[in-house]
């Protein structure tokens, strides 16, 4: 292809190209993952798609390196977290989006190496678990 690339020949290759991913939903390498797709290198996962290297997670979609976590999108290295979105290498989250290098949020967003934080804002230890479990429990998170 080489020297013979234009923009147009470039774009109708990269249409078809868009248009095969996620065509292929066979699971590679995966162990005892039941209702998966498109998932590789995974051990015992639920429901979930194009996982790359998690283990345990249920009804995740596009994470990778992830364990234990449930009903999260786009998680890289992260583990036992619920209804998470785009976090990174984040432990214990409940409903998270954009966290980076952080522990034990609830509720929280864009924050970077933070730990026990409710809706953006610090708790102390004891508060935050007491204050999470009720949270739990009337959301019907736990």
């Amino acid at each position: 292809m080489g020297d013979s690339l234009d923009a147009r020949t470039f774009e109708a290759r990269y249409r078809e190209l868009v248009a095969e991913f996620g065509k292929n939903r066979t699971n590679v390498l995966c162990i005892e993952c039941t209702g998966c797709e498109a998932c590789t290198e995974c051990t015992f996962c639920e429901d979930s798609q194009r996982l790359l290297r998690c283990h345990f997670c249920v009804r995740c979609e596009g994470c990778s390196d992830s364990a234990h976590c449930r009903s999260s999108r786009g998680l890289t290295g992260c583990q036992h977290c619920i209804e998470c979105d785009n976090c990174l290498a984040s432990s214990y989250l409940v409903r998270c989006v954009g966290l980076s290098g952080c522990s034990y949020c609830f509720g929280c967003v864009g924050l970077s190496n933070k730990d026990f934080h409710i809706l953006n804002e610090p708790y102390p230890r004891r508060d935050y678990f007491e204050i999470t479990r009720r949270l739990l429990r009337e959301l019907r998170l736990g």
